[in-house]
């Protein structure tokens, strides 16, 4: 009786200790992100896009100017009503300028967002594919993680799976 006892609480010991040793690796994600191919066209794309954006505002800018210059060497010989007319359109196109801006901030997140998608989709696929394949329980980013006990990176094994050199 001792023995089987003895048997029951040393089976037990060894499967929690088996079901205790999980297989952990990480990865930053990242650095993964950087070295995929298809980053430097979606970081190109993106800065055309805010060179768009911000040639749009000096065009703005360069109008507010103009209009400035003439209110200011002008505005001595224009009636009231004229003065009134062209500071509307200075405080008009003012306004404009600032919902530009305000508006460029979020527009140029949405096009990040846009472009980087289909990167993050597929890193993350990747990464499931090497986790289903090596059997891994947990893997974490490693970009955050500022320790661990010991675990296996997985980048190597992501970017082979991803065609990266």
């Amino acid at each position: 009786m001792k023995k089987i006892i003895l048997l029951l609480a040393i089976g037990v010991t060894l499967g929690l200790q088996v079901q205790a040793q999980k297989k952990t690796g990480y990865v930053n994600s990242q650095e993964l992100i950087s070295l995929m191919p298809e980053a430097q066209k979606a970081e190109t794309d993106l800065k055309t896009y805010i060179e768009t954006l911000e040639s749009q505002f000096k065009t703005m800018a360069t109008e507010g100017q103009t209009k400035m210059k003439d209110f200011e060497t002008n505005s001595a010989t224009w009636t009231d009503a004229v003065k009134e007319v062209k500071a509307k359109e200075l405080q008009d196109l003012e306004g404009r300028m600032q919902e530009f801006q305000a508006n460029a901030d979020q527009k140029i997140s949405q096009k990040r967002q846009e472009l980087f998608k289909p990167l993050f989709e597929k890193a993350q696929n990747a990464i499931k594919a090497v986790g289903d394949e090596g059997k891994y329980d947990y893997i974490f980013d490693g970009s955050a993680l500022l320790y661990s006990k010991p675990s296996e990176d997985i980048l190597p094994l992501v970017k082979a799976k991803l065609g990266i050199k």
